[in-house]
C-alpha cells in the first residue's frame, strides 16, 4: 500500500425528511446568502424545491436562484453562475439535484472566488479555495455529494474534463433516500451503473498489497449486486434505495481509493460519448466498462480474475485464469443488461465514423499529453480500438 492522507469533513444528514433542516445546515456552516442551484421540472415537481426555499427562510436566509443545470452540465451556465454570485454578494452555494447539479456548483462555487477562468481547474490546477458548498441529493449515482471531484462539458469544443480538490468538498449532503424513489427506472439504472464504474477505477491497480480498500470495494459491489435487482422491481423499496445511496456515497469519496493506483480509463472514454452524443453517463459506462476491460484484461489477468471470484462468484480456473478473468466482464455485462443498461454503440447513437475523432480528443485534447488510464497507459490507436470493441 502506497502512503496518503485522506480528510473527509463532509457533513452527512442521512434518512427521511433531513431536507426539511437544510437551512440549518447552511447557517451551521457559514452561509448567509445562497445561491440554490437546480436543474429542472423534477425538484420542483416533487415540491422539494420550495420545502428547501422553505427551510431557509424559516432560518432568516437570503436566496437567490438558478436552474437550468442539464446532465453532462456545461460551461454556459458555469459562466452564468460565477456572474451571478458575484452581483448578488453570495457566500453559500446549495446545489439542489444529482451529480450534474452538484458538478456545476462545485463549479460555480471554485470560480466565484478565482480571479482566472474557471475552466483551469479543468485543464489540471488543482481547486485549494472555492466557495462552501450544500447538497440535496436526489439520484444516487456520481457520488459528487462527499467527493473532492466536478466534471464539466466546455461548449467551445465539447471538452467534457473533470476538476479535483479538496475545496470542492461539500460542507454538507442532505441524503434522503425517499427523494430518489420517484426516479424514472432508466436513471436509476444509469447511476447503479455510475457506481459500479467507481468502484473498478479503483479496483483496477498496480500497486500491491491492497487488501483491506481491495475487500472494501468488493463489499461495495456486492452491495450493488445485491440492492439494484430490488429497486429495479419495487422502486419504492426504501431500505434498498438507502442502502444504494450511501453505498454511491463511498464509491467516491475516495476512502476505497487510498494507497493504491487508480485506472479511469472508462470514464475518460466515455466522457467522449457523452460530449458528443449527450447521451447519460452510466449508460455509456455500461457500453465502455466491459470493452475497457476485455482489452485490458492481459495486463493483469489475476486482478480480473479475483473480482470475477470474489465478486461475481466465478469458479477459479488456475490452469486458464484468462477464462475465469472472461467470466467476470460477462458477469459484469449481463448485470448491466438485467438493469436495462445499453450494450453497443447504436444504443448510444454513437457512430463508428465518430470513433478517430473520439481517441484524438480523449488522448490530446484540451492540452492532454497522449496516452490516458493509470492501469494500462493507453494510446490512440488502444482508444480507437476499445471503441470499435462497442460496435
Amino acid at each position: 500500500m502506497d502512503n496518503f492522507t485522506f480528510y473527509a469533513p463532509t457533513y452527512f444528514a442521512f434518512g427521511k425528511d433531513t431536507e426539511q433542516d437544510t437551512g440549518k445546515y447552511v447557517r451551521r456552516f457559514g452561509g448567509s446568502k445562497v445561491l440554490v442551484h437546480f436543474g429542472g421540472g423534477s425538484v420542483i415537481r416533487s415540491g422539494l424545491l420550495d420545502r428547501v426555499k422553505k427551510s431557509l427562510e424559516a432560518q432568516g436566509l437570503a436566496y437567490v436562484e438558478l436552474g437550468g443545470v442539464k446532465p453532462n452540465p456545461r460551461s454556459g451556465l458555469v459562466y452564468e453562475g460565477i456572474e451571478l454570485c458575484r452581483r448578488e454578494g453570495v457566500d453559500f452555494v446549495l446545489a439542489v439535484g444529482g451529480g450534474s447539479t452538484i458538478d456545476s456548483a462545485k463549479a460555480i462555487a471554485a470560480g466565484v472566488v478565482y480571479d482566472g477562468d474557471f475552466w483551469d481547474f479543468y485543464q489540471g490546477k488543482p481547486v485549494d479555495n472555492a466557495l462552501p458548498i450544500g447538497t440535496v441529493l436526489t439520484i444516487a449515482a456520481a457520488g459528487s455529494e462527499g467527493s473532492p471531484d466536478s466534471v464539466i462539458t466546455y461548449e467551445d469544443g465539447m471538452y467534457k474534463r473533470g476538476a479535483s480538490g479538496e475545496g470542492l468538498r461539500p460542507k454538507f449532503t442532505i441524503l434522503n433516500p425517499a427523494l430518489t424513489q420517484t426516479l424514472p427506472p432508466y436513471q436509476t439504472a444509469c447511476g447503479i451503473t455510475d457506481i459500479m464504474a467507481h468502484l473498478y477505477e479503483r479496483y483496477l491497480t498496480n500497486t500491491a498489497d491492497v487488501e483491506c480498500t481491495d475487500r472494501v470495494i468488493e463489499a461495495l459491489m456486492l452491495t450493488m449486486i445485491n440492492e439494484a435487482p430490488k429497486v429495479m422491481a419495487d422502486p419504492n423499496d426504501y431500505q434498498a434505495r438507502a442502502n444504494i445511496l450511501w453505498a454511491g456515497m463511498m464509491a467516491h469519496n475516495n476512502c476505497c481509493g487510498v494507497g493504491r493506483t487508480q485506472d479511469w480509463a472508462s470514464h475518460d472514454i466515455e466522457h467522449e460519448l457523452s460530449a458528443i452524443y449527450d447521451c447519460a453517463h452510466g449508460a455509456g459506462l455500461a457500453v465502455v466498462m466491459p470493452a475497457v476491460f476485455t482489452y485490458n484484461m492481459h495486463h493483469n489477468v489475476m486482478r480480473f480474475a479475483q473480482a470475477a471470484v470474489r465478486v461475481w462468484g466465478c469458479e477459479m480456473d488456475f490452469e486458464h485464469p484468462e477464462r475465469t478473468a472472461k467470466a467476470g466482464i460477462d458477469a459484469l455485462r449481463r448485470f448491466l443488461v438485467s438493469i436495462g443498461m445499453p450494450v453497443n454503440f447504436a444504443q448510444l447513437g454513437a457512430k463508428e465514423e465518430d470513433i478517430e475523432r473520439m481517441a484524438q480528443c480523449a488522448c490530446y485534447g484540451d492540452a492532454r499529453q497522449g496516452t490516458i488510464g493509470g492501469f494500462v497507459p493507453l494510446s490512440k490507436k488502444d482508444v480507437e480500438n476499445i471503441y470499435r470493441l462497442m460496435l
